[in-house]
């Protein structure tokens, strides 16, 4: 059970870490951020916080907005699926899987 748990656990930090870098490439790109102040506002993002600079320019905005749509997808399957397992065998553990009509 842990073997299979970290490898999606690893492949999720991969994918959050692109993630990460793609925004903040965004945000040095469009608003022109520095790379730390990128970091920050996409960390942020990523974590479900929000971002701490407003963005000033169209293309900022825009980037943004899509940026923080699929920020909060990330973060609710990464919940999803890290949980999932766990709570599949929580299930089985207890006996409270669902038993059919007889």
């Amino acid at each position: 059970m842990a073997r299979p748990l970290l490898a999606i656990a690893f492949w999720l930090a991969v994918w959050q870490g692109a993630s990460l870098v793609v925004g903040m490439w965004g945000y040095w790109y469009f608003e022109g951020l520095t790379w730390l102040d990128a970091f920050l506002n996409a960390a942020m993002l990523l974590g479900g916080m929000g971002p701490l600079e407003s963005p000033r320019t169209t293309g900022g905005k825009i980037f943004a907005g899509g940026y923080a749509l699929y920020s909060g997808m990330v973060v609710l399957v990464a919940a999803g699926v890290l949980l999932a397992p766990v709570l599949h065998r929580f299930l089985h553990r207890f006996h409270l899987e669902s038993r059919g009509e007889r």
